[in-house]
């Protein structure tokens, strides 16, 4: 199953704070090597990490082209609206390169601690659906009805905007059914980690995206396929995850300057090639 979607290639960045710039410096290595994209783990209760807002933003700063993303912001510690108008505000400063991986969370006592509400599985999906709505009225100032949040996000009469630089997509980090099925209704990119995944939940996942749109009244092709994988995941994997899958956004373990070298001379350009190859002979 190939979804036809350009092949995009990003590094998964662990935002730790010793030394400081750490990992700024793999973040400018990724775009001097020409990676698309670079994404940073957010878990605000880790205090050898930095925030990972803060420090996407000081990226967006010290970079020039390279697409930005959190990957996937702890949405039971990240506000909706006020994440909404810290992306739009994001994306205006980096003129359009930033991108919105979303999670319901799942560290729950290390939320509580933090201040953060613990929610059943149940509740956690209802909160991505809310958090969804919101953001999207938030970048929306056109509209002139009330924005109106839900019972986890009461945010009635909040006022919308800024408008973002471009149409930020939306990137669910998740992996049951029901949060597949809300991706595929709601959002703009599917965002799981491979080692999460067994093969069969690949082809259980893209029918249930694929049904779920098609219920919505998507194309199912709007729902891009992304995925976090590691060092050891070569070109026959990849490119059989593109072909097969339908993945076509590989974020790869990020944090060895001479893995990343490594990975982007040789094993970035021979999946491109042969994504390339097969797709011209079918």
């Amino acid at each position: 199953m190939d979804y036809g979607h350009e092949l995009q290639f990003g590094t998964f960045l662990t935002p730790r704070n010793d030394p400081p710039q750490a990992p700024v410096e793999l973040a400018q290595l990724s775009e001097r090597l020409g990676y698309d994209l670079v994404a940073i783990q957010d878990h605000p209760y880790q205090p050898r990490f930095h925030d990972t807002w803060t420090l996407l933003s000081y990226v967006a700063a010290s970079t020039s082209t390279i697409q930005l993303a959190p990957d996937v912001a702890n949405l039971p510690l990240r506000q909706p609206a006020v994440l909404a108008r810290a992306a739009a505000s994001l994306d205006l400063l980096s003129g359009g390169r930033f991108n919105l991986g979303l999670g319901a969370g799942g560290f729950w006592d290390a939320i509580e601690a933090m201040g953060g509400r613990r929610l059943t599985p149940g509740q956690a999906v209802d909160a991505v659906a809310e958090a969804i709505d919101i953001i999207h009225g938030i970048w929306d100032p056109e509209d002139r009805t009330q924005l109106h949040g839900g019972e986890l996000y009461p945010v009635h009469g909040a006022k919308r905007g800024p408008v973002p630089a471009h149409r930020i997509p939306i990137w669910i980090g998740g992996y049951k059914p029901r949060m597949m099925r809300l991706t595929g209704r709601l959002a703009d990119g599917w965002l799981p980690s491979l080692g999460y995944l067994q093969p069969a939940d690949l082809a259980a996942g893209n029918a249930r995206l694929d049904d779920a749109a098609t219920d919505a009244g998507r194309d199912p092709r709007d729902v891009r396929r992304l995925l976090n994988i590691s060092g050891g995941d070569g070109v026959g994997a990849i490119t059989t995850l593109a072909l097969e899958y339908g993945f076509s956004t590989f974020i790869s373990s990020g944090d060895d300057p001479a893995f990343m070298e490594r990975y982007a001379a040789e094993t970035i350009p021979a999946v491109r090639d042969a994504v390339a190859a097969e797709r011209a002979r079918r």
